[in-house]
């Protein structure tokens, strides 16, 4: 924990950005002794958390902590240490303080009782505006950050500048945090402006890129007219990348007009996008009937259909119907297509490993998250910018990833934690 500052006027910290980050941030400053200010560009924080959490707000995970961590891949080493100041188990004492009970349902994801996310928000941000917190909505920053120069009686002070529905806005505070988000769903906040500011100011900043998002497919237009929107239950994805890196699930997915997405398709997505981006496309393959094992299907689909439509023999011998019977065919010219049906061997495995070749991620807007953003290599343990001393970042907008099932909400909520811990420390410096 940190150590309370203790100053003759409190110290002054400009929060940015009002998702879990951003607010968990604020917290921690205010029960350390700051004086907070956060600002927002749109009308009221949280929007992207309350639509997360419009059909169930999935807080966390209750897996074993050494599985959780390693949902974090190449970063798992930094955010580890993130998840040691607040973990899901944290998370959950937390929200239980607030008065949200939470519950593990059957897959391991942890719910509040009622599901929601608002009920959650509304009690934290009674219990922040009790604390002090100041909050400035419509406050949306233009890139503006001067520090005070260090000859000066203002040293260690920065100028931030806003644009408000009332004009600009100047700001001064002793220390910023950035909780701007990644450049997912940008209607909601989150459009990645930032980038080319920070950039600008020596910042080491990677390319704001989708995450947890579907893929681009050239389905033809009988397969577009006809299934899209359609769910793919109970199919295993298997994808090898050219460096080895394996991945096969068994899940649920979409097929969709533009190619396919879905839960599945998520949990694959940081594999699978970076394999587009270094081979210009990815193959993977889906099982259609994953509890069908290859002999045992090659023996029903080999016999005699008589009379019956081969649309029928593949429902009547092997239970494919709707989507995934469409799949099949699909690619295959009727001489193709003549000649599979004609094989119950080589129909059978196109059943258990069904190609599918992806030509690009989904836009950035559409996906669930964003990869890239701050290097973890350009802020201190603290979260704290090596190029701006003073300003510290958390939530996505930095460089890490992590599937969906509560990964993504638990990393930022702890990287807010943290980032005010750092501020708290760097201003007792100066108590």
């Amino acid at each position: 924990m940190s150590t309370p500052l203790r100053s003759a006027q409190p110290f002054h910290v400009a929060v940015i950005g009002g998702g879990p980050a951003g607010l968990m941030a604020a917290e921690t400053l205010l029960a350390g002794g700051a004086r907070v200010t956060l600002y927002d560009a749109m009308p009221s924080v949280g929007r992207k958390f309350l639509l997360a959490g419009k059909g169930g707000l999935n807080l966390t995970h209750a897996e074993p902590a050494a599985t959780f961590r390693a949902r974090y891949a190449e970063r798992q080493p930094e955010v580890s240490t993130w998840l040691d100041r607040l973990d899901a188990d944290g998370l959950r004492a937390w929200a239980g303080e607030l008065g949200i009970s939470t519950f593990v349902g059957s897959s391991g994801k942890v719910f509040p009782a009622e599901m929601k996310a608002a009920p959650l928000l509304r009690a934290w941000l009674h219990r922040l505006r009790v604390a002090g917190l100041a909050l400035h909505m419509r406050h949306r920053w233009n890139g503006a950050l001067t520090a005070a120069p260090a000859e000066s009686t203002e040293a260690g002070r920065w100028t931030l500048q806003f644009d408000t529905p009332t004009g600009a806005k100047t700001v001064h505070a002793d220390a910023v945090v950035l909780a701007l988000g990644g450049a997912s769903w940008a209607r909601l906040g989150s459009d990645g402006a930032w980038q080319p500011w920070l950039a600008g100011r020596g910042v080491d900043v990677r390319p704001l890129v989708p995450s947890n998002c579907g893929f681009d497919i050239a389905w033809s237009a009988h397969l577009q007219g006809k299934q899209a929107g359609a769910p793919l239950k109970g199919v295993r994805l298997t994808f090898t990348d050219r460096l080895g890196h394996h991945f096969s699930r068994l899940g649920e997915a979409v097929v969709s007009a533009d190619g396919i997405e879905g839960n599945l398709v998520y949990a694959a997505s940081s594999l699978l996008r970076d394999e587009i981006v270094a081979n210009g496309h990815a193959d993977l393959h889906l099982d259609l009937l994953p509890a069908k094992d290859l002999p045992t299907l090659t023996t029903a689909l080999a016999k005699g259909r008589g009379a019956r439509s081969m649309p029928n023999h593949l429902k009547e011998q092997a239970g494919l119907t709707g989507v995934k019977a469409a799949l099949l065919r699909e690619g295959l010219d009727a001489a193709q297509w003549t000649a599979l049906c004609a094989d119950p061997a080589a129909l059978a495995n196109r059943i258990k490993a069904l190609p599918l070749r992806l030509t690009a991620p989904r836009p950035v807007d559409e996906a669930i998250s964003s990869a890239g953003g701050v290097r973890l290599e350009a802020v201190d343990p603290r979260l704290m910018l090596a190029a701006l001393p003073g300003v510290f970042c958390a939530g996505e907008m930095l460089d890490w990833e992590a599937p969906t099932g509560g990964y993504l909400l638990t990393a930022c909520f702890a990287s807010g934690r943290v980032a005010g811990q750092g501020v708290l420390a760097l201003l007792a410096n100066k108590g």
